[in-house]
């Protein structure tokens, strides 16, 4: 999947990788987000082929994205609260850096931190 600009003299394309990256850095910036989450394999496609988990899932359409994000919160922090800021600053990240618009950032609480990590 890619979104591509042809404004000007030459093309831009950008590649549903670095959306990933762009969409996964700006969560992992919200306080209260303790990483992202992978989803379990799926099975697609007539041979059962099994799929690699993804934490970011991202469909482009007429230049507009969306966005599917699927984190883990830590402990003691409001979750919808969280879920608002992954979305906002998810959105603006994006929208800022490739000019296309973001649809809808669909945010996924996939699991909860409960200890601290050793060292923190």
């Amino acid at each position: 999947m890619q979104m591509k600009n042809t404004k000007g003299v030459g093309g831009l394309i950008i590649t549903e990788e670095v959306l990933v990256k762009m969409a996964s850095t700006a969560a992992l910036e919200v306080a209260g987000v303790a990483g992202m989450t992978a989803l379990p394999a799926e099975k697609t496609g007539i041979l059962s082929k099994v799929v690699p988990p993804k934490a970011v899932r991202v469909s482009t359409k007429d230049n507009e994205v969306v966005i599917d994000l699927y984190i883990a919160v830590k402990r003691d922090v409001r979750i919808t609260d969280v879920a608002e800021a992954v979305q906002k600053n998810v959105k603006e990240t994006v929208q800022n850096m490739t000019g296309n618009a973001v649809t809808k950032v669909n945010v996924h609480i996939a699991d909860i931190q409960f200890e601290e990590a050793a060292g923190q």
